[in-house]
């Protein structure tokens, strides 16, 4: 901790005396304030000009890099340096930011809204609005962080999905004008995206009429397992048809939990059936698909639990009337064991899962909100 300490001591005082910005920052910006030292930065404007800053503007290393620490005190100490611009790019923080994802430094800049709509208009060299940088995959390297699991699985939807979400949140910020912007090479920011995106499109279509499948295959299985439990009923029938074991607790809890599997199985089978129905656009991959996968695998993961709740409800009906306790305790604990594991090692699945049940909620409170005011104008 006494380390961490020093070390942002000793960042603060370095950001403090760092002054590198300025060489490429507008005259108007570098007019307003009195230079102190101008340590590592070209001379020449024609040095700048045929030397990329990214290499020796700590500003720009930190926002390239992605070390948000660094970007947000120097933009607390030197607000100027918001406006510093690469010279032989033309790009500025917010530019990088985007290009190479960097989310935290992106919120960052994000706060001030002033400095957002300044940055947010400035076009590059190459003619590319901020958006065209949103759908350019060429500079982000690490393009494993969206497309594999806790496993190393390989995750085309998701990562799909986030590049879908990560270029809607830029152009919440971009002028409306933008959109139809086209750079030095004629494209617009959404036939840009379209090219970048289109084998992982295909990748992700594949992905996830694959794992869709194989999840309705095993829903079928365990619906299966679930019917057939309801016919043959621990214990047996009388010569009425009635189960022996009816009246014990245990029976009730044989029947809840063997409904319960059925109703979630066959729930997630029409998920997965409904996922591979659904046509396969980049719009429904930014909610809908990944969203309906994950529910239908959650919703299997369930009647898998709960079938496992059957199977040592049963376990424990034959053998309660034998009082070993004991050893029902231990049927019970390797019935809901396995699964228990499952769930904990796939954190990423509950993530998905609860992102979109959050997204469910602000749908639902936007449609309360829109009928609140039908209500009212009425």
């Amino acid at each position: 901790m006494r380390n961490q300490n020093v070390l942002l001591e000793l960042t603060e005082l370095l950001v403090l005396k760092d002054y590198s910005w300025a060489k490429i920052a507008p005259t108007e910006v570098v007019n307003s304030f009195s230079l102190v030292s101008k340590p590592n930065i070209p001379h020449k404007k024609e040095d700048a000009e045929t030397k990329s800053t990214y290499e020796y503007i700590p500003l720009f290393i930190a926002t390239r890099t992605g070390i948000s620490q660094i970007v947000e005190k120097i933009l607390e100490l030197h607000p100027q340096a918001a406006e510093a611009h690469d010279i032989k790019h033309g790009q500025n923080i917010l530019h990088m930011a985007i290009k190479y994802r960097r989310l935290a430094i992106f919120n960052i800049v994000k706060k001030s809204k002033f400095i957002t709509s300044r940055l947010a208009d400035v076009i590059d060299n190459d003619g590319n609005t901020i958006l065209h940088h949103a759908a350019d995959m060429s500079y982000y390297a690490d393009m494993s962080y969206y497309s594999v699991d806790a496993e190393g699985t390989y995750l085309p939807a998701f990562q799909l999905q986030e590049e879908l979400r990560w270029t809607a949140r830029v152009q919440k910020i971009i002028p409306l004008n933008y959109a139809m912007h086209r750079n030095k090479k004629g494209v617009t920011a959404n036939e840009l995206f379209t090219r970048q995106h289109a084998k992982l499109l295909e990748s992700a279509k594949v992905w996830m009429k694959e794992t869709a499948q194989s999840g309705s295959i095993v829903a079928v299985l365990v619906a299966t397992v679930a019917y057939a439990a309801a016919y043959t009923v621990p214990g047996g029938t009388n010569q009425n048809g009635f189960p022996n074991l009816r009246h014990s607790p245990f029976f009730k809890a044989f029947t809840i939990s063997n409904t319960v599997s059925l109703i979630f199985s066959l729930t997630s089978l029409g998920t997965f059936l409904n996922v591979m129905r659904s046509p396969f656009s980049y719009k429904n991959f930014h909610h809908s698909l990944p969203f309906k996968l994950t529910l239908g695998f959650l919703l299997l993961f369930c009647s898998l639990l709960v079938s496992m709740l059957t199977f040592a409800a049963t376990i424990v009906l034959l053998i309660h009337h034998q009082k070993i306790w004991s050893i029902s305790l231990i049927y019970v604990v390797v019935a809901i064991l396995p699964f228990s594991m499952f769930g904990l090692k796939h954190n990423r699945f509950y993530d998905v899962f609860f992102k979109g049940l959050k997204y469910i909620k602000k749908k639902l409170r936007c449609c309360k909100r829109r009928y609140v005011r039908i209500r009212m104008q009425r």
